[in-house]
């Protein structure tokens, strides 16, 4: 009753009841099923199967998904969903072919083909050819008292699971049970689920064959994979529709599927990939400058360094502490005139303040969570009381982009969006959130929380990203998140969250990223070293050599821990980990190019080895290595004290990075590795670019590009993606430059040329030095059909052969051995 909307009890009570949002699951007797199928109608490229209690829908979208929807009352209205950014009238959707018997419904579109039985609505997926992918013998349950929708179906017991976001695990989730429900779990140890990120995006292995199934439904769910019978999956619902998309092809191809769906993540500016340096907190401002001094002295890459919490007035969003930032303008202007951008956080509670202007204007505005009487939600994170903002209402997505303003005029140049599970601090040993009953507007159409919750912090970056484009439509804006949904990709990058210092999180970081990869979800990394409990040196070294090959590199720690800066651990340590931030920064065009191709088709950047190689069945649970980009394998080390490792070496040609030794795959091999050494193999043919380091991007003017090629039997081809590294308008022809390059070898020649696939910018080096690799004695001749040699060179202790050329179009290099 709206007569108890002043009584905190009433809203505590209702807190107690709703906050777990658990359902008990119903028995297999209280749920409806669709039952005998007794009716079918055509639409263009669509079906509607019409059963004893329910109606099915499919949906051909494209030539390997479909859609397939579930209704009880035969209502089937325009999907609405946050996640998705490609309506079904907007694909090139198959015709849809449909052959009737009396057991089955024999349904093909593309392909896929799907029969359906009669008797039960049952369905059986299978590929053109008729490989079967999956078995649903009962088709969808429902349980109307209170919306749970069930739904179990059988794969390969074979099968590898992988995806459904962000997940404490090994890469391979078969065997396990996983929640998807947004939640702050204070600091995660390996095997607590669920933690900040859920997406309902799984992805099924089995020999070469990929099956994608995303569940585009919000709601608070399970899913059990393999638990009681090995490639069985089980998913269940509190609420929502039945809406699966079906997709399947190798993993490249339901990648593709997937964020042709969800959309795709975009082109960063180049110095969001360098370095970055985090702390809870960086105060006051002396602080701050002492660190970025500290880093060009010790003459260690950075281009980015975070504000946390503490920058803020008394935790207010929006704000700068003048006690601690006295002129933010000119602390920021110092900051760029060294070579740093400047990140800081944004959570979305908003204290509660009369007087503050962010509270005041979202009261004006209506513009917070409500209980359906109207009183605002309140829940408690840093300030204290905070309200939260309602980012389903377009007009409030609005305003809260606006709220950027200050900050980026200030000189601000990058945010981070924490805190937007929601997360509350209540000072309980167990996850606490917004109640199920508080109310959003979801466009003006009215949810409950339980619908939104896992969508909040997807439509927080939503509304920021959008503000900041409003307010600086000249830069590439640059977002960071916490937690997410399906979609996320295309408003922020990612960090894991809070880990631990331990050795076990190093490992568990690789597995979490990598997941995240096949989750749809290309720029990610961990807080290295360890967001709680300070690691040791050899800990924070062996992490940092990792951190270099990941997506995205940061240095994050928690307030109270001990300091974390490369130099914090000694000179040996600071050594080793300027040289692989170093290394880092020397491959960033190969880095922006992996970039790249996940703005172009959504391939991961940091690749499982069995996303690179599913037809290898020992890639499918390996997760103590993987491939970054195309054409580095990366082979850590994980544990204490180790200086040796066994690398599982794929099928194909692969070089040790460091010593040229030559590997032919698939073989396991056992690999030296001092403190200093990081295993690295070079797939057979790539050509690797790289840059001279620089202490910031674009603190010089890049005159060379050294390629790095590694000619191999077979014909490869390598590709190098240019570009200004900040321009908002990089797809024009005249803006970008997408090269390949193309190595053979034989008994007589080694061949390496140069051509532009597309564009036409003009990079600023006037010269590229190539250093052709493995090679068993100088070369007795070389041609070049364009441009001038001006310097060759071998090097007769490592056996490279380098030259360098005036030209930077195409060109074709033969040698002679």
């Amino acid at each position: 009753s709206s007569d108890l909307r002043g009584f905190p009890l009433w809203r505590a009570i209702l807190r107690q009841l709703h906050q777990t949002g658990k359902q008990p699951a119903p028995t297999p007797e209280d749920l409806l099923f669709p039952g005998r199928v007794i009716g079918v109608a055509t639409e263009p490229g669509a079906l509607v199967i019409r059963s004893e209690h329910a109606f099915m829908r499919i949906d051909a979208l494209a030539g390997n998904l479909i859609l397939l929807r579930v209704s009880m009352d035969g209502r089937f209205l325009a999907p609405f969903s946050y996640g998705v950014c490609k309506d079904p009238g907007e694909w090139d959707r198959p015709d849809i072919q449909i052959e009737e018997s009396q057991a089955a419904l024999e349904v093909s579109a593309g392909d896929l083909a799907l029969s359906i039985d009669r008797a039960t609505s049952g369905l059986t997926l299978r590929t053109g050819d008729g490989h079967v992918l999956l078995q649903s013998p009962a088709g969808v349950g429902a349980h109307p008292p209170d919306g749970q929708l069930v739904w179990q179906a059988r794969l390969s017991p074979e099968t590898a699971f992988y995806g459904l976001g962000e997940k404490a695990s090994a890469l391979n989730h078969a065997g396990r049970a996983f929640e998807l429900w947004n939640t702050d779990p204070a600091l995660y140890d390996r095997g607590d689920d669920p933690i900040y990120m859920s997406i309902p995006f799984l992805v099924a292995l089995k020999e070469s064959i990929t099956l994608g199934l995303f569940f585009d439904n919000p709601y608070r769910t399970w899913l059990e994979l393999g638990t009681q019978n090995a490639g069985e999956v089980s998913y269940r619902a509190t609420g929502g529709e039945f809406r699966l998309y079906l997709m399947s092809g190798t993993p490249r191809e339901v990648m593709t599927a997937y964020t042709d769906l969800t959309g795709r993540t975009a082109l960063p500016p180049l110095w969001a990939l360098g370095f970055h340096q985090s702390r809870w907190s960086y105060y006051p401002d002396s602080r701050v400058q002492e660190i970025a001094h500290e880093f060009r002295t010790r003459h260690i890459p950075c281009d980015v360094i975070h504000f946390d919490i503490h920058y803020m007035d008394g935790y207010r969003c929006f704000t700068w502490d003048k006690q601690h930032f006295p002129d933010p303008i000119s602390m920021l202007d110092e900051l760029h005139g060294m070579g740093f951008k400047a990140l800081s956080m944004i959570d979305p509670g908003i204290k509660v303040d009369p007087g503050y202007h962010v509270y005041d204007q979202g009261i004006e505005r209506g513009a917070f969570i409500s209980y359906p009487d109207g009183v605002p939600f309140t829940g408690p994170v840093w300030p204290g009381d905070c309200h939260f903002p309602d980012f389903s209402d377009p007009e409030v997505r609005e305003w809260w982009g606006g709220l950027y303003r200050d900050l980026l005029e200030t000189g601000v140049d990058a945010f981070w969006n924490d805190m937007n599970e929601i997360a509350l601090i209540t000072g309980s040993p167990h996850p606490t959130w917004v109640p199920d009953i508080v109310r959003h507007s979801r466009e003006g159409q009215g949810a409950a929380h339980a619908e939104i919750h896992n969508q909040y912090a997807l439509l927080m970056t939503r509304a920021s990203r959008d503000g900041m484009r409003r307010l600086q439509p000249d830069k590439r804006p640059v977002l960071l998140t916490r937690s997410g949904w399906a979609g996320i990709q295309r408003h922020a990058m990612h960090w894991t969250g809070d880990n631990r210092s331990t050795w076990d999180h190093l490992h568990l970081s690789i597995q979490m990223v990598l997941n995240l990869g096949w989750s749809g979800v290309p720029i990610t990394g961990p807080d290295v070293g360890g967001f709680a409990g300070g690691p040791s040196p050899e800990l924070y070294t062996r992490w940092m050599q990792v951190g270099a090959f990941t997506p995205f590199l940061r240095v994050h720690s928690m307030i109270s821990s001990p300091d974390q800066e490369p130099w914090a651990f000694g000179p040996e340590t600071e050594s080793i980990c300027r040289d692989y931030i170093a290394l880092r920064y020397r491959l960033l065009p190969y880095i922006y190019t992996a970039i790249w191709q996940s703005v172009r088709s959504g391939m991961p950047v940091a690749r499982a080895m069995s996303f690179a190689f599913p037809e290898d069945k020992d890639t499918h649970s390996l997760d103590t290595q993987y491939l970054f980009g195309d054409s580095i394998l990366v082979a850590p080390i994980l544990e204490e004290g180790a200086v040796r490792r066994e690398v599982y070496i794929p099928a194909g040609c692969w070089i040790d990075f460091w010593e040229d030794r030559t590997y032919e795959g698939p073989i396991r091999i056992a690999v030296d590795a001092l403190l200093d050494r990081l295993p690295l193999f070079i797939r057979g043919g790539a050509v690797i670019p790289m840059w001279p380091v620089q202490q910031y991007v674009g603190e010089r003017t890049i005159d060379t590009l050294t390629l790095h090629c590694y000619p191999s039997p077979s014909t490869h081809t390598s590709t190098l993606y240019e570009d200004d590294g900040i321009s908002v308008d990089h797809t024009d022809e005249s803006a970008h430059r997408v090269s390949l390059f193309e190595t053979s070898r034989s008994d007589t020649s080694v061949r390496i040329s140069r051509s532009v696939a597309a564009g036409a910018f003009e990079p600023g080096y006037r010269q590229i030095t190539l250093i052709i690799h493995s090679l068993d004695r100088p070369p007795v001749s070389v041609e070049l059909d364009r441009g001038d040699i001006l310097q060759q060179e071998w090097d007769q202790e490592t056996n490279k052969f380098s030259l360098t050329i005036t030209t930077i179009g195409e060109f074709i290099l033969t040698m002679v051995p």
